[in-house]
């Protein structure tokens, strides 16, 4: 392979990633123009990543469900509403612990997908139909639950898990300097990861990328994450949602490229006739997909209500649109069996960074969600016309 051929290939494979660069630095120059302050004030960093958590968490389970083949959740925004709802009963209300709390939130929310998934799985009933059901039915429930009212605030034993930061100090040099420090620990454990992994392959005569791109990309990705670190230690440090993101997003990634389970959703989104021929239970991967939608849902719940201080009864509207759209948008195929929780991971962040610079900028609500309509639409249309491209 030549050299342009690889920087050809590598443009390509990281599109999404150039693509959010562009976006963020466009609307930094737009907001220091129009004097609205800053994109990269810290305190606007650490209000993306909140806005967004949810988003992420979505996104990861919703790729799960889109690899199978194409197929989505519709339900995921009224899993939250009533997730969140039961999680205000029990925690406000009826001031049960918040641990056993959360564990009975999280066990609703598997089996809200096992009851989806049974139908999708082995009924065969389309997941479209299934899903839109189920929008309609948790929505219902949520609302049954909260009886059409707020419920608020949730103890601080409960918010510190969602709204707190890490360091939890008053000392803002400490902030800082132990923020950067866990920044700098993260950058070291990525290196020595990508290092051996690279000398893994090259050991087995697998087929790597070229030095230079591979330091090119290690130290571009290093470099961002120090740069994280310095602007989040300028106002309180990491917030904890963060550190779930990176979690579910690491622990997600791994499953989906590591391990064998993970590797038959790619098997049955790319054909589904043909895995079962090889002995996947194609069944059984449905089943999963969208049990494990529940719990992310779920979770997604619980960040929410910690997020807000409150359970609504008109909490997750369009959520689901925001997970779907950051899954296509960061490289999901429409047909499935293609996209990486990294891609939907970059879908989100361009989502949330394309509603935040928009906001700042004062842009009508209403332009902003003909906006988000048209990159949806392009990400589709990318992805169908490629699709094109290499069967032609």
């Amino acid at each position: 392979m030549t050299g342009s051929d690889m920087i050809k290939k590598s443009l390509q494979k990281n599109s999404m990633l150039i693509a959010l660069v562009v976006l963020m630095l466009l609307f930094q120059a737009l907001i220091l123009v129009t004097g609205r302050g800053s994109l990269f004030d810290p305190l606007n960093i650490s209000n993306i990543i909140s806005q967004n958590a949810y988003v992420v968490i979505l996104a990861t389970g919703m790729l799960l469900c889109i690899l199978t083949g194409g197929n989505i959740d519709l339900s995921v925004g009224s899993v939250v509403a009533m997730v969140g709802a039961l999680a205000g009963t029990l925690i406000v209300n009826m001031h049960l612990n918040v641990y056993v709390s959360i564990i009975l939130c999280l066990m609703a929310g598997i089996c809200i997908g096992a009851w989806q998934g049974f139908w999708i799985a082995f009924i065969r009933i389309p997941a479209f139909i299934v899903t839109l059901t189920g929008m309609l039915l948790w929505r219902g429930v949520a609302l049954l639950i909260l009886n059409g009212l707020t419920i608020s605030p949730f103890p601080d034993e409960y918010l510190r898990y969602f709204t707190s930061f890490v360091p939890n100090l008053e000392d803002k040099a400490a902030v800082m300097a132990i923020t950067i420090a866990i920044g700098t620990v993260a950058c070291v454990i990525f290196i020595a990861v990508s290092v051996a992994g690279r000398i893994k392959k090259l050991r087995r005569n697998y087929a790597v990328e070229s030095s230079v791109f591979f330091i090119a990309r290690t130290v571009l990705i290093s470099a961002v994450v120090m740069l994280l670190s310095w602007l989040l230690s300028m106002n309180k440090g990491f917030p904890v949602i963060l550190i779930l993101l990176v979690v579910i997003v690491l622990g997600y990634s791994y499953y989906t490229q590591k391990t064998v389970p993970g590797r038959y959703l790619y098997a049955m989104g790319g054909n589904e006739k043909a895995a079962r021929l090889s002995g996947i239970n194609t069944d059984k991967v449905l089943f999963f997909a969208y049990t494990n939608m529940g719990f992310l849902s779920a979770v997604a719940a619980l960040a929410c209500v910690g997020r807000f201080n409150s359970a609504s009864p008109t909490a997750g509207t369009n959520y689901e649109m925001d997970a779907i759209g950051a899954c296509y948008i960061g490289g999901a195929s429409a047909y499935g069996g293609t996209g990486t929780v990294g891609g939907a991971v970059i879908g989100a962040i361009f989502m949330g960074v394309l509603n935040n610079g928009m906001s700042i900028m004062g842009i009508d609500a209403n332009w902003q969600r003909v906006v988000k309509g048209l990159v949806l639409l392009f990400a589709v249309v990318f992805d169908v016309l490629s699709k094109k491209r290499v069967k032609n």
